[in-house]
């Protein structure tokens, strides 16, 4: 019977990396502002695109539609985001930060970028070698 050596696995090896990398990160914008992972993606992801609709939240993002809103309802709670009908499909909505949001995300995006930095910093020559390969894995 042949074996599967799952820490030797590459889908594995790359789920546990995200995953770790992810919760890491998670300290640079949770304890700050108590946001979980979905709703700090779908806050980045309003603050680059300024709006968005819900669906195409998720698909940027690789949420699931229920966590999308989910994270939508609880920024709208917080009164971090706005709605407005769509013009082109009176079915969605499209979303984008309210000031109070904007400045949230304004505040956390420098202490991502820093986190990034020594994320790849730590990576030293290989960081390079490694973009490379998750851009051609993204492909």
């Amino acid at each position: 019977m042949i074996k599967l050596d799952l820490e030797d696995f590459l889908p594995y090896r790359l789920n546990r990396a995200s995953t770790a990398v992810s919760q890491a990160f998670r300290t640079v914008y949770g304890p700050h502002h108590d946001l979980t992972i979905p709703e700090w993606r779908v806050l980045a992801t309003l603050g680059q695109f300024d709006e968005m609709g819900a669906k195409a939240i998720g698909a940027h993002s690789s949420m699931h539609k229920t966590k999308v809103s989910r994270a939508v309802r609880a920024l709208e709670e917080r009164r971090w985001l706005r709605r407005r009908e769509s013009q082109e499909d009176r079915r969605e909505e499209i979303l984008s930060l309210s000031p109070l949001g904007r400045q949230a995300y304004d505040d956390i995006v420098p202490r991502a970028l820093a986190f990034e930095a020594r994320l790849m910093s730590s990576l030293g020559p290989d960081a390079s070698a490694l973009i490379r390969a998750l851009d051609k894995l993204s492909r």
